[in-house]
């Protein structure tokens, strides 16, 4: 399939839906009138007659509330089919073909898969159709675009065992970012504490378009935020406390997990204890570890620590991850590799690299790549994948690392991450291959409904309402 740009289809999804159905008897909607009569029967004048008064009748608010109800789901159950679309299902062989939605849920797909009379039909015209990309490490809606200082609720420096704090009491789902991870054809995310504390708190996983978040909830808590290095013994150095070192910032976390075990020893019932809860969690291997870290010592210690107390691990940054490479993948450990547009402004980073990527997946490490937006901005996800590709990293494990691969970190690959049937209907149309920098996201769905498309007349995107 070229990847030479077609024609989008410009404006959003439903004005360019068409409906492929049987031809309706009569003509719905039109009003029959008595023989004789008039639109204007009833009204004095000529031919008309005295009007009689009629009593106002109460609106019967429960029938049309019902009413409501019954034409939502209908729509909801009305089956969409993208056709002529070069399909790129991620797990599994690319096609030219359709793809039917129904309910919000992949109903079936495939080259010569029959339309089913009465559906909504979008003919795709030859562009490609992905499943939405995934960014498994982001401060959206924590850390608003467009604004500074007192805005930013990405960490809460004021201990460094922060366990039980969570993203979503922190997420503005209103953060015009979310717009931007649209435009980049990213459907879902997951929010992250910062990494100012050794244990910073709960994560999130979610999609990016809606007004109330507990609708945009894939998964939560999907992990717990842990960070070494750098960043939380300069935090608490500044302020004279542990840690202010890495052997302190072990110390805590080390401290912090063998409470969590001496608590969970405890006879039933236990006291409720939040920061244990949390911890607890992960000692029990209900969600990952998300240890930040970039530097090859500090990924050693993020696996001594993994071994000693028992849970899942999860590299985030990895910068010199592809030092421990064969370590890692023996392991089975999955790296959060990112961002990747950034300068080397700190000690930690000298070695940043957009060949790390493929280094790291040559290794055989299940990479996913990251953007911690906004470190660089949602919408280049895809770009970081297009230039690691450029830099040795194989394009089927490019776009793994940005569908399947973080679905998987975030316990999701059942839903999302790849086209299957079954799986939501998270679905990106691009104008081309989305790993060549001059093609862009067209129509955007998540669970089949429409949420942005790009409009090629006026060469700007839009949002749906979530009002």
């Amino acid at each position: 399939m070229s990847s030479s740009q077609p024609t989008p289809s410009p404006g959003f999804v439903p004005g360019r839906v068409t409906r492929r159905a049987a031809a309706p008897a009569g003509k719905p909607g039109s009003v029959p009138v008595k023989p004789g009569g008039a639109a204007g029967a009833g009204m004095p004048g000529k031919g008309g007659t005295k009007p009689v008064p009629v009593a106002a009748k109460k609106p019967d608010t429960a029938s049309i509330s019902a009413t409501i109800r019954e034409a939502a789901a209908a729509a909801k159950k009305r089956v969409l089919a993208i056709t002529n679309a070069h399909v790129v299902p991620v797990e599994g062989a690319p096609f030219d073909g359709t793809v039917l939605v129904e309910g919000g849920k992949i109903l079936g797909l495939g080259a010569s898969i029959q339309v089913p009379e009465g559906a909504d039909v979008l003919d795709a015209k030859g562009q490609w159709l992905l499943p939405g990309f995934i960014d498994a490490h982001v401060h959206l809606g924590m850390d608003p675009e467009g604004e500074v200082g007192s805005t930013s609720d990405v960490n809460e420096m004021t201990d460094p065992v922060m366990a039980a704090v969570r993203a979503i009491d922190a997420v503005d789902p209103f953060d015009p970012g979310f717009d931007d991870a649209l435009a980049g054809g990213i459907t879902a995310v997951n929010v992250n504490p910062g990494s100012g504390n050794p244990i910073g708190g709960l994560a999130v996983a979610m999609h990016t378009h809606g007004r109330y978040i507990e609708e945009m909830v894939l998964r939560s808590p999907s992990g717990l935020k842990s960070a070494l290095g750098e960043n939380p013994k300069r935090v608490y150095g500044e302020k004279k406390k542990t840690p202010s070192t890495r052997l302190g910032t072990a110390l805590v976390i080390r401290q912090a997990f063998m409470a969590a075990q001496n608590w969970m020893a405890l006879p039933e019932p236990r006291p409720r204890d939040a920061q244990m809860e949390a911890l607890a969690m992960v000692l029990r291997r209900e969600i990952p570890w998300r240890q930040h870290c970039h530097r090859a010592d500090d990924i050693a210690t993020a696996i001594r620590l993994a071994d000693e107390f028992g849970y899942d691990l999860v590299i985030d940054h990895g910068t010199e991850a592809h030092v421990l490479g064969d370590v890692l993948a023996e392991r089975g450990t999955p790296v959060l590799i990112g961002p990747l547009f950034t300068t080397k402004s700190k000690p930690e980073l000298r070695a940043r690299s957009i060949a790390n990527p493929g280094k790291l997946a040559g290794a055989g490490v299940e990479i996913s790549i990251i953007t911690d937006h906004p470190v660089v901005p949602i919408n280049f996800l895809v770009h970081q994948a297009t230039f690691a590709v450029r830099e040795g990293l194989d394009r089927d494990a490019a776009l793994r690392a940005i569908t399947i691969n973080p679905a998987k970190v975030l316990g999701l690959h059942a839903r999302i991450g790849s086209l299957k049937v079954g799986k939501d209907a998270d679905l990106v149309l691009w104008s081309g291959d989305p790993l060549d920098v001059m093609q862009r996201a067209t129509q955007v769905f998540i669970g089949g409904k429409p949420v942005y498309s790009f409009d090629s007349e006026t060469r700007m995107g839009a949002s749906a309402s979530r009002a």
